[in-house]
């Protein structure tokens, strides 16, 4: 392409401090060094971990950084050192890297965005939430030419993270009983999972009764609201289920939460997942609730090997076996960034996809 080789300005939504509007900006994307791919963002839509940063972590020495990691897009250029890929690949950028050379692959990257002549911080290696962004290649999955950019952008967070903690980290089984807590995008897509692995009984757990008939899409067969009971939730379901279910999943990132999807699992052999990102306070249990013989897992990015796991994702939802469209709520643009980040904080939204680039 005309680029290649050239720095590119482009439009990006920066976030100069936290707890502050985002801001449209012109900002200048330095061309890919080795092992490096630049890609056009297509569409990106906003995560839950995007809000975390900008108005729960706060970390002031994470800004400002220009947000976005569930995004889709197309090969621009690529750096010294690149095989895999080449300009015109649809891709999506992934904020877990995957080597498939070593047992562990985490990659640093030196941000390649400025503005106003400062250094721009590229958020979890991503930074979707710009028309082009610069990622290593270890961290990018090619998906099949005939996926819609502007739908696919969700498995590059949400879905496979709830999904597969259903799958992969539960191992939900044929016929078992599951609480998921929390039907956001992730509560959602872990009760597909629960679904999809023949899960008999799902129960949707949530404060919000609104979301319970957008649960009934994605296979919950009952609704708790804890609002409704004057008993703590785990009390609750462990009546209605004669003793706790086989699989509970937390998709909040609560503490609280976390402590009562554990008391909601059957002593002796339930599972209890925490799959809702949090690092701002410390859990407290009993040892009891674990010596009781529940096991307690952590899932991240829903046990997917990421650059394998998304494009299998990409795969079956072409193939029909997954759901996607069903989890946007509104499309937008880049420019109404601010708009779809108050969307997501009031939970007005599953998914607010924002075109950014024209494919």
């Amino acid at each position: 392409m005309a680029t290649a080789g050239k720095v590119i300005k482009c439009k990006a939504a920066v976030a100069w401090e936290p707890n502050k509007p985002v801001v449209i900006e012109e900002i200048e994307v330095a061309p890919p060094q080795a092992n490096e791919v630049r890609i056009k963002i297509v569409a990106t839509s906003v995560c839950h971990s995007d809000l975390y940063h900008l108005f729960e972590s706060m970390h002031k020495d994470g800004f400002p950084t220009v947000l976005g990691h569930e995004g889709a897009g197309i090969v621009e250029s690529v750096g010294p050192g690149v095989t895999e890929f080449q300009p015109g690949d649809k891709v999506i950028p992934l904020f877990l890297s995957q080597c498939k050379e070593c047992h562990l692959s985490l990659i640093s990257l030196e941000s390649r965005f400025t503005c106003k002549g400062k250094r721009v911080l590229q958020f979890m290696g991503t930074s979707t939430f710009s028309e082009y962004t610069v990622i290593n290649q270890t961290a990018v999955a090619k998906i099949d030419p005939a996926a819609p950019l502007d739908k696919v952008c969700l498995l590059g967070c949400g879905i496979c993270t709830g999904y597969g903690a259903a799958v992969n980290t539960a191992k939900v089984e044929p016929g078992s009983t599951c609480a998921v807590f929390g039907l956001g995008a992730v509560g959602l897509a872990a009760v597909m999972g629960c679904k999809a692995a023949g899960a008999k009984r799902i129960i949707a757990v949530d404060v919000n009764p609104d979301k319970f008939e957008n649960a009934k899409v994605f296979g919950a067969t009952d609704f708790v609201n804890p609002k409704d009971h004057d008993k703590p939730i785990h009390e609750v379901l462990t009546k209605m289920t004669s003793g706790g279910v086989d699989y509970s999943l937390e998709c909040v990132g609560n503490v609280q939460v976390m402590r009562s999807a554990l008391e909601s699992s059957a002593q002796g052999w339930g599972v209890s997942v925490i799959v809702g990102w949090t690092d701002l306070h410390d859990i407290v249990i009993r040892p009891v609730h674990l010596i009781s013989g529940r096991t307690w897992k952590g899932s991240m990015f829903g046990g997917f090997k990421s650059k394998d796991g998304v494009s299998k994702m990409v795969k079956d939802y072409l193939d029909k076996k997954l759901k996607v469209d069903e989890f946007i709520s509104h499309n937008m643009t880049l420019d109404q960034a601010n708009d779809a980040i108050e969307l997501m904080k009031n939970c007005k939204c599953i998914r607010a996809v924002m075109s950014v680039s024209p494919p």
